[in-house]
């Protein structure tokens, strides 16, 4: 309910709307009233500070632990552009809970604050902790690194599509016992079982990002007495499968 000069309270009369149920009488009385609560979020904290002193405001967020994973996450770059501590955006990112994040959201992050790489591998850890034994019998990963993954997920996305791949790659390491991992594009390579933002970087540099051999592939590993094959790709293929 900003002080505009159409404010929401003169849309509400404006449109002679009619309330559902008592709970949303008393909310537009509220706002009738000028009586609404400002959201404690850290959007509304830093758009206090027009645009002055947001180094303060992003310190005193995370020194008050008001920032969620995923908005730390997003932040790092402003963080560093603002010369905000670095010890205080190291404890939040040992602090925050990450439960619900995906495994690329780090990889994503770690492109921005690769001096942060560390914090970020452990928090991604946590995130993708296995709960219990691990699945059984060998499994083959099969990652596409042709050029069409280097495309964003999205238009508002920071990540592309290989650090999709690479992230839910890096989460699958976790999850089997034992695994072993091959990237395909003109060519099949296989690549070291490493974990974490190692196992990220063996998949990148593995081979030149060109086409998309899935077929061959899937043949080259066929071979292997495996028990489950997983494939991550973006479903194009230059030969037939």
């Amino acid at each position: 309910n900003r002080d505009s000069k159409i404010k929401l309270r003169d849309v509400l009369f404006l449109c002679h709307a009619k309330p559902l149920d008592k709970k949303q009488e008393k909310l537009w009385k509220r706002l009738i009233n000028d009586e609404l609560k400002t959201p404690d979020t850290w959007e509304v904290a830093l758009s206090a500070t027009e645009g002055e002193n947001k180094k303060d405001a992003w310190e005193k967020m995370l020194a008050n632990e008001k920032m969620g994973a995923m908005a730390v996450l997003r932040n790092l770059r402003n963080f560093k552009q603002c010369g905000v501590s670095e010890s205080l955006v190291r404890k939040a990112l040992k602090d925050m809970h990450v439960e619900r994040v995906l495994p690329y959201r780090f990889i994503t992050a770690s492109k921005y604050a690769p001096n942060l790489e560390p914090e970020l591998e452990e928090a991604m850890f946590k995130a993708i902790e296995t709960k219990g034994d691990k699945i059984g019998g060998k499994t083959v990963l099969l990652l596409d690194v042709s050029g069409s993954m280097d495309a964003k997920i999205s238009d508002k996305s920071e990540a592309n599509r290989l650090d999709a791949a690479s992230g839910l790659a890096i989460l699958a390491r976790e999850m089997f016992e034992d695994v072993e991992i091959f990237t395909f594009s003109n060519s099949t390579k296989q690549v070291p079982s490493r974990r974490g933002f190692a196992l990220r970087d063996a998949i990148v540099k593995s081979q030149p990002h060109g086409g998309t051999a899935l077929g061959a592939a899937i043949d080259h590993v066929a071979q292997l007495p495996y028990k489950r094959l997983i494939v991550f790709t973006d479903e194009q293929a230059s030969d037939k499968v």
